[in-house]
């Protein structure tokens, strides 16, 4: 418990908000590569935090630990004050169905329909009695992404921010706690990131999910975080609300946010060098 002190100079304890997800110590190695460097996070119930950073600084690997598709080399990960990663993998099978898990192709098996890849998960961990409950079920879940109507449509005839909301739609078939997004926006152009943006915050609203965003994606990140997080080779190099990230004063920060090519790469690319010449000429082509 923090301790602050009131208006009459007392000292009281401050209640901490409830974490969810907390990771304590948290390394991960690929052989001799450091991937996360003793990381010490705690995920607010209820909340949306985003995760950014450079490419390959960490942030997939840190949310697979978080429902321990990847384990620590270090370190302790827990779930609603319960440590996970030392649990096995038909212990987990519990813990990973209060998870929602949105990848970043969308992950949607191409030869089930958009129902059958719903029903999918709902199949491996429940025992289907009615199945009439079941399309009501998957009905819901497509209505709430805007996809109510698509449920006999394979994968390759949608567009891509379809085949993200139906693999959204599948990620919340087991009404979840927490939703992980994975770059939800790659590969979007800017009104279908928007509807993405949309709809995390609105199953957070309706849901009352914990969210987790793993994104590049500035304009989104600003739209659906109470809270950002900054990764850095590794490390957490900012943490705040969007705010405190815009006016943040470390210079990796600020040209991440706006975009900022660093000195010493932008000397690198401006360095000159020769050019190898043609192997042929156009006359070798003459007849």
């Amino acid at each position: 418990m923090e301790k602050t002190t009131d208006g009459n100079g007392q000292e009281r304890e401050k209640a901490q908000p409830a974490a969810i997800i907390e990771v304590r110590n948290l390394t991960k190695k690929f052989g001799a590569k450091l991937v996360l460097d003793n990381i010490n996070l705690s995920i607010e119930k209820g909340k949306t935090t985003v995760i950014i950073g450079p490419s390959g600084c960490g942030k997939t690997v840190l949310i697979k630990h978080f429902i321990v598709l990847q384990r620590p080399t270090q370190g302790e990960v827990y779930f609603k004050g319960r440590r996970v990663d030392d649990l096995s993998e038909r212990e987990l099978n519990n813990v990973r169905t209060q998870f929602g898990y949105l990848f970043q192709e969308g992950a949607l098996f191409d030869s089930m329909t958009v129902a059958e890849n719903i029903i999918f998960p709902i199949c491996q961990h429940a025992k289907i009695r009615d199945w009439r409950q079941v399309e009501e079920v998957v009905k819901m879940k497509l209505a709430m992404v805007g996809l109510d109507g698509f449920q006999n449509y394979f994968p390759s005839r949608l567009s891509g921010g379809q085949r993200k909301r139906a693999a959204l739609a599948r990620a919340i078939a087991l009404n979840p706690e927490v939703i992980l997004y994975d770059e939800p926006t790659t590969g979007l152009d800017p009104i279908r990131s928007d509807i993405i943006s949309e709809l995390i915050v609105k199953l957070a609203r309706e849901l009352g999910v914990t969210s987790v965003v793993v994104t590049h994606d500035m304009k989104s990140a600003y739209k659906v975080a109470n809270r950002i997080i900054m990764l850095h080779n590794g490390r957490v190099v900012a943490d705040g609300d969007a705010d405190h990230i815009r006016n943040h004063p470390h210079p990796v920060v600020q040209q991440f946010i706006n975009g900022q090519v660093s000195e010493d790469d932008l000397a690198v690319l401006r360095m000159s060098g020769s050019v190898a010449s043609s192997q042929f000429l156009p006359r070798d082509f003459e007849l």
